[in-house]
């Protein structure tokens, strides 16, 4: 009798790895229809389901069956289909979902970057601009406008998610002033005020991003006596006095602009201040599968490139800032504390 491995031999694991956009377009799949959102907490049948979802039964359950190999949700033993962990990731309702995420990543126009891979790392480029004759940002804004609704409700699940865990983190205890840097709409910061009642806090990005601030910043929210929003470019200038910075996820276009920002950082802080950085490294990480192919993303849209912890250390040096601690905010980010010399 033949033993069959529990480990697959490498040529079937690479057979299952170049068909991983079958796997991605599952998920979207399911994402789309809204499958997790129709599964509940019995056992159901594809039919039923498919009834729920207005598929035809039988693709559904070639569906379910494909994605049941990766986790993603379980066949029981008569037929029927269950949750699992991250099949209930999909639903919307999920304190932690991931659908929005999901269909960002799988938007079919971005696909067709991928295929061009060869090319950028030849380059060193993005090859964004050959493919749609213009940046991807301006492509995103001005000729997809659905999928730009997608990005905003992705990044935006995202930052929540991630502001619970660096508000967790991160021990403010004696400042009485925080800057986030690049925030975004605020999440990040918002988390930390509520975290710190006697908190001041000031939050910085392009004028259209903080136009729509989180309402618990935004006139009238909770939080609004608190807060200084201040448009502007930190590659260009940080008009913003405060005990911390917050600097997260903005490092990774391209050196350039990292430089300017850490200068722009140091000259307006006093000695002393505190700086934290937060990125996704693609070294000395526990989800190197998913940050080194945001990395290659990155690449591939915009140019950029996610940091190694060496490669960010050594920016922060140049920079003049000391670099103390590094933390661990979740199994994708790090923290780095650093401090403005006095």
């Amino acid at each position: 009798m033949t033993t069959v491995s529990p480990t697959p031999q490498p040529a079937m694991r690479l057979r299952e790895l170049v068909f991983g956009a079958a796997c991605a377009a599952a998920v979207r799949a399911a994402a789309q229809l809204g499958v997790a959102d129709a599964l509940g907490e019995r056992p159901t049948t594809a039919e039923e389901l498919a009834t729920a979802v207005k598929t035809e039964a039988r693709p559904l359950e070639r569906l379910l069956r494909a994605l049941s190999c990766y986790g993603i949700f379980a066949e029981t033993d008569d037929g029927k289909y269950v949750h699992t962990d991250m099949s209930r990731l999909l639903r919307e309702d999920s304190p932690n979902s991931l659908r929005y995420i999901s269909l960002w990543c799988t938007e079919p126009w971005t696909w067709a970057a991928w295929p061009k891979l060869d090319d950028a790392v030849r380059s060193g480029r993005s090859v964004f601009d050959d493919l749609y004759g213009k940046g991807f940002f301006q492509y995103l804004h001005e000729d997809a406008g659905d999928s730009a609704e997608v990005f905003n409700r992705a990044m935006t699940t995202s930052s929540k998610q991630s502001a619970q865990d660096i508000a967790q983190l991160l021990d403010l205890t004696g400042a009485s002033s925080v800057a986030d840097i690049g925030g975004g709409q605020g999440h990040v910061l918002a988390g930390l005020l509520e975290k710190h009642p006697a908190l001041e806090g000031t939050l910085l990005d392009l004028p259209t991003v903080v136009a729509h601030p989180d309402p618990r910043l935004a006139d009238g929210g909770p939080l609004a006596s608190r807060v200084r929003i201040v448009p502007g470019d930190c590659r260009e200038d940080i008009p913003v006095r405060a005990d911390v910075y917050i600097i997260k996820n903005i490092l990774e276009w391209d050196d350039e602009s990292t430089r300017r920002t850490l200068h722009n950082v140091v000259k307006a802080a006093r000695p002393g201040a505190r700086v934290v950085i937060i990125e996704n490294l693609v070294d000395d990480s526990p989800s190197m599968k998913f940050t080194t192919a945001m990395d290659l993303l990155l690449l591939l849209n915009v140019g950029g490139a996610k940091h190694t912890k060496a490669s960010l250390v050594s920016r922060m040096a140049e920079a003049g800032l000391k670099v103390g601690e590094i933390l661990v905010v979740n199994p994708y980010l790090h923290a780095f504390e650093c401090t403005v010399p006095e």
